[in-house]
């Protein structure tokens, strides 16, 4: 039988993205999270995890440190650095337990290293204390966003450094765009904050608010939309016109039955369509796939 999630529900929990090229590992702790009220989505390898993370904000991310290609340690990096970086905690959780592989992953921007075998009540208890930790500094950048002042703060070469949720969520520029973005920075820092005219890129608008305490160039964002909810899901999650409609009544609670006289589909047809989601989407089941989708609609 189909679970009914109502809103409250879908946007109440939290969302792990569990990494790891074990089959057997990503297993066992996805259903021991999935056990304790949380919503998981899977990666095995490190190019997937940073697209994963790309397209859904998860809350914390588990990290193993040895896996093809990309390992842990340089995933970590990635997801760290560059304008678009992650607030999500990641947790190392790996079988390599020498004190300079601990260094390793601290270093590359972990909060914590759990060495193999994983005690289950352990990492749920260390991953409840990061994401309080995280939501309680989200939470200082996000008030932002209540006042109606979504902030963006650049250091002083016109990197972005952190941004409120509102912000970072709808942050996404080409290279060209972050280029000019840089250059209106730079030379606006230089100028009474009254002499700086905003700037427009397509439907972005920025404003130069002026220098933080801690010489951080702070400038408000804004964006303008006509996207629908569909759309908007099309866009983000790379799926069909028809994908995104059948998620989207997912994360308002309707069952398959429901959905399939909403559009007019067959329920086989519309279960098709939840396949080729869980699928983009990085998770095997509605709840995730409906807790990601709600996040995306709700940021």
């Amino acid at each position: 039988m189909a679970i009914q999630m109502d809103s409250q529900t879908v946007q109440d929990q939290n969302i792990a993205l569990v990494v790891d090229d074990d089959p057997a590992s990503l297993t066992m702790v996805s259903t021991a999270l999935e056990e304790n009220g949380m919503s998981v989505i899977v990666a095995r390898d490190g190019s997937t995890a940073i697209e994963l993370v790309g397209r859904i904000n998860p809350d914390v991310i588990l990290m193993d440190a040895i896996m093809p290609e990309m390992d842990g340690f340089e995933t970590c990096r990635k997801l760290k650095s560059g304008p678009l970086s992650t607030d999500a905690p990641i947790i190392f959780m790996t079988g390599l337990s020498a004190p300079d592989d601990v260094v390793r992953g601290l270093s590359a921007g972990g909060v914590d290293y759990v060495t193999k075998p994983v005690i289950v009540d352990e990492l749920v208890a260390r991953i409840g204390i990061h994401i309080v930790n995280s939501k309680l500094i989200q939470s200082a950048r996000d008030a932002h966003d209540v006042s109606g002042r979504s902030l963006l703060a650049f250091d002083q070469s016109g990197t972005l450094v952190w941004g409120s949720k509102m912000a970072m969520d709808a942050f996404d520029l080409s290279a060209a765009q972050y280029g000019e973005l840089k250059r209106w920075l730079i030379d606006g820092s230089q100028k009474p904050v009254s002499q700086v005219s905003a700037l427009t890129l397509n439907t972005y608008k920025f404003q130069y608010v002026g220098l933080s305490n801690a010489a951080e160039l702070l400038v408000k964002f804004s964006r303008e939309s006509n996207e629908t909810p569909e759309q908007q899901l099309e866009r983000l999650l790379s799926l069909t016109a028809r994908e995104s409609e059948v998620l989207y009544w997912l994360t308002l609670g309707k069952t398959n039955r429901d959905i399939s006289a909403i559009l007019g589909l067959s329920p086989r047809t519309v279960n098709k369509h939840l396949e080729q989601v869980f699928q983009k989407m990085g998770v095997d089941n509605r709840t995730s796939a409906a807790v990601a989708a709600d996040r995306i609609l709700h940021a």
